[in-house]
C-alpha cells in the first residue's frame, strides 16, 4: 500500500535562528508516516543536524548538471552531502515564477533517478484551467510529459503532490470530493500506464491549504495518502497536529 506522508514546505521563509528552533520542535511519533521539512537550501546542514528522529529533510530545487558553471544553482551531490535525502521536482511556484516546463521537469526526474535520488514531483492546474473545466486534461499532461515514462519497477513506490494552484496560500481547499476526485484520477492514469500493483503504491499528497483543521478529513479521503504543507508546517504545534491526524 502508498506510504503516508507529510510533508512541510518552508518556502523562502525563516532566518537561520527560526529554523533552527522549528526542526527541533518538530517530532515525528507516528512510526508509520514519513514527514520531511524542506528549508531554504542554505539551512539545509543546520536543519539536519538538529532534526528529531524520524524526520527527513529534503530540498526544495536543484539543478540538472552535476557541476559546473551555474552561478547560484545547487547540484544534488551538494546537497546531499549537506543533510538532503529528497527534492522537490515542479512545484507550482518553480513552474510559475521560474517558468520551469514539463521538458525541464523530465529531465529533474531523469537526472534525480540518475543520482539514486528520492523526490517528490508536484503537479496541479491554475484557476483559470478549473474554470475551464480542463484540470484533468491539464494535469495528465504534466504527468505524461514529466513523469510516466519511468518503468514500472522505476515508479513504484515515488510519490507525487497534487496542487490545485487556486487554493494555494489563498485560504481557500479544494473540497474533499474535489481532492478525492483528482487523487482517484492520477492513480487511475497510473493503473492505466502501468498496473494495480504500482498505482497503489504510489503515494498521491494533497498540496493545496492543508492544515490542522481540515487534514483529518482530507487524509481520510481513500486516495489521499499525506499533505504537502505551506503556512502550517512553519509551526511546529501545527504541524505536529497535522502528523498526528493519522
Amino acid at each position: 500500500m502508498a506510504q503516508k506522508i507529510v510533508v512541510g514546505n518552508w518556502k523562502m521563509n525563516l532566518e537561520l535562528n527560526e529554523a533552527k528552533e522549528l526542526i527541533q520542535g518538530i517530532k515525528n511519533t507516528q512510526d508509520d508516516v514519513r514527514v520531511i521539512v524542506f528549508p531554504s537550501s542554505v539551512f539545509i546542514n543546520a536543519v539536519s543536524e538538529g532534526k528529531n528522529e524520524g524526520v527527513e529533510v529534503g530540498a526544495q530545487n536543484f539543478h540538472t548538471e552535476p557541476k559546473g558553471a551555474f552561478t547560484g544553482e545547487l547540484s544534488i551531490s551538494q546537497l546531499r552531502s549537506s543533510g538532503a535525502t529528497v527534492g522537490l521536482i515542479g512545484h507550482s511556484e518553480r513552474r510559475a515564477y521560474f517558468s520551469e516546463g514539463n521538458e525541464l521537469l523530465k529531465m529533474k526526474v531523469d537526472t534525480a533517478m540518475a543520482n539514486n535520488f528520492d523526490f517528490i514531483f508536484c503537479c496541479g492546474e491554475p484557476l483559470m484551467i478549473r474554470e475551464a473545466g480542463k484540470e484533468l486534461e491539464f494535469v495528465k499532461m504534466q504527468l505524461e510529459e514529466s513523469l510516466l515514462h519511468l518503468t514500472k519497477e522505476q515508479m513504484m513506490g515515488k510519490v507525487i503532490a497534487y496542487e490545485p494552484v487556486w487554493a494555494i496560500g489563498t485560504g481557500v481547499t479544494a473540497s474533499f470530493d474535489q481532492a478525492e476526485s483528482m487523487h482517484r484520477s492520477i492513480r487511475t492514469w497510473i493503473h492505466e500506464r502501468y498496473d494495480a500493483e504500482t498505482a497503489n503504491n504510489v503515494s498521491i499528497l494533497y498540496g493545496g491549504s492543508c492544515n490542522q483543521a481540515n487534514a483529518n478529513e482530507l487524509f481520510s479521503c481513500p486516495n489521499v495518502d499525506g499533505g504537502l504543507i505551506g503556512g502550517a508546517s512553519l509551526k511546529a504545534d501545527s504541524f505536529c497536529t497535522i502528523i498526528d491526524s493519522y
